[in-house]
């Protein structure tokens, strides 16, 4: 019961945490119907924001969650406006080049600035040790990271259904002219939702930064993985976003634990049973929900 119960709470950790990531993907694609490859630079971002915060100028980890990812909903702002707004309304390969691109030069201003080398940044004191749970010692720090994802679930589902901004984004999402001709400034909105995605992108780096090492390709395979998840999810969907999420994290908690030898292969092999049979994803256009 020990190791299924430490596999049950590995998988909720890497789902949520791959939800934080994902979700802001799912949002630019649903609301601006580009694909973002960019994403998982801006998540490195985050993640090097974080590391300078508190390991360099010597912050706490606090302010560094809350300053790190406005850092780079900054930068979002600034790359909406000097290169992606002229693609909006145009095919989506040449979102998919231009963020390519944004992505490659991102990852290697950052290799420039702060090198190669792998760097780490330690959780907070309050959030170091462990306790029993479920049988199992547990990171205090992955509880965090469980309840951070909680969090932004429900913040999200609040946002998003309960509130002025989220019905505005959404029925941006459905028909921008609509919007325009109900004087809604489509214009910021479109900015608006890049930085927000940014951002969330930069709140999941600051939180895996104390995880994960830090290094210039760390973005790449975060993208890879919130691929798979919007994939699986299906595309512009926010619960497809986290039952994707999750469904990764199960795969990667216990694929872990059970089929290590497999867990490489395991998401990918995933994604495709799901483009098999439902190639919208779960909760894809086309999914009744």
């Amino acid at each position: 019961m020990s190791g299924l119960g430490a596999a049950l709470l590995n998988s909720l950790e890497m789902g949520l945490l791959l939800f934080v990531i994902a979700v802001g993907l799912n949002i630019v694609f649903g609301v601006l119907n580009i694909i973002n490859f960019a994403h998982g630079a801006l998540y490195m971002l985050g993640a090097y924001f974080g590391y300078t915060l508190i390991a360099l100028i010597g912050l706490p980890f606090w302010m560094a969650l809350l300053i790190a990812p406005l850092g780079v909903a900054v930068i979002a702002v600034v790359i909406d406006r000097l290169m992606l707004r002229f693609i909006y309304g145009r095919d989506v390969a040449d979102s998919l080049l231009l963020t390519f691109a944004i992505l490659l030069i991102i990852s290697e201003s950052v290799r420039s600035i702060y090198g190669s080398n792998i760097q780490t940044v330690y959780p907070p004191t309050l959030l170091e040790g462990t306790v029993s749970l479920l049988g199992s010692p547990y990171p205090v720090y992955s509880l965090f990271v469980i309840a951070m994802g909680l969090i932004i679930v429900a913040g999200l589902w609040y946002l998003f259904n309960r509130t002025r901004i989220g019905k505005i984004m959404r029925a941006a999402a459905l028909d921008r002219d609509m919007a325009e001709a109900l004087c809604i400034n489509t214009r910021l909105v479109v900015t608006g939702v890049f930085a927000f995605g940014a951002w969330l992108a930069g709140v999941g780096g600051v939180i895996a930064a104390p995880m994960r090492t830090i290094d210039p390709g760390m973005g790449d395979k975060i993208i890879i993985e919130s691929f798979i998840v919007v994939v699986i999810g299906g595309l512009g969907s926010f619960p497809g976003a986290l039952i994707g999420a999750l469904i990764l994290g199960a795969i990667y908690g216990f694929g872990g634990r059970y089929l290590p030898d497999f867990n490489l292969l395991l998401p990918f092999l995933g994604m495709a049973l799901v483009l098999l049979f439902k190639p919208t994803g779960i909760m894809g256009k086309g999914a009744s929900a």
